[in-house]
């Protein structure tokens, strides 16, 4: 699998910008009065801050030591604070059943093979709160612009042979796929946004 500390330390924060739906998903959890939220594979952290800025609890988990570091960093830059850990999305979270309001993760779980996302995404239902509030966004395509040749170790698994993101797997979802593998929430929404990305936004269904 690709290494993340190799991209992070190349490329520096990977993400800035933060994604395109947020303002709608900062509106529902508002709404919802949610206030301890996971920022499910933080990356460099623009979305742990983001959060935290505008007063969530924020709990952070990456894989990667790197862009742990630079999530630290840049709270401690703009005077907030978050937990953070590292920690894989694929094994079981360091965290109790119904522990969350809501759990974000963007452009982070469909870098698997499909049982290991599946996993992901049982435990992200484990930590939420009946009624909790998910936002997540998974792979709609090949990735043919970030590399010229891929291996494709099983169906809809497509795994770049060069470029940056070199042995880092992109199982890619449909909607039926996505409406299969979250059945256990309420889908409040589902699109794509501008960089081919299924944006999934959901609710607990233990709650309903």
């Amino acid at each position: 699998m690709g290494d993340w500390d190799l991209i992070f330390n190349k490329t520096g924060k990977v993400f800035f910008k933060i994604q395109e739906d947020m303002a709608e998903v900062i509106s529902l959890l508002n709404e919802a009065k949610a206030k301890k939220i996971l920022d499910l594979g933080c990356g460099s952290g623009r979305h742990a801050v983001f959060l935290a800025k505008q007063g969530f609890d924020v709990y952070a988990t990456d894989i990667s030591k790197a862009g742990l570091k630079m999530t630290r960093e840049w709270l401690q830059k703009e005077g907030i604070s978050a937990e953070l850990k590292e920690h894989s999305c694929y094994e079981k979270f360091p965290f109790r059943d119904d522990y969350f309001d809501a759990v974000i993760s963007t452009q982070v779980i469909h870098h698997n093979f499909h049982d290991k996302i599946r996993f992901c995404i049982s435990e992200i239902e484990r930590v939420l709160k009946p009624g909790g509030i998910v936002f997540i966004t998974v792979s709609a395509n090949k990735y043919k612009r970030r590399a010229t040749k891929f291996e494709m170790p099983e169906p809809r698994t497509y795994v770049p042979l060069d470029g940056e993101e070199k042995g880092l797997p992109h199982f890619i979802y449909t909607k039926a796929l996505i409406i299969k593998d979250f059945k256990d929430f309420q889908i409040l929404g589902l699109h794509m946004d501008k960089g081919e990305h299924w944006c999934i936004l959901g609710r607990s269904k233990s709650a309903i």
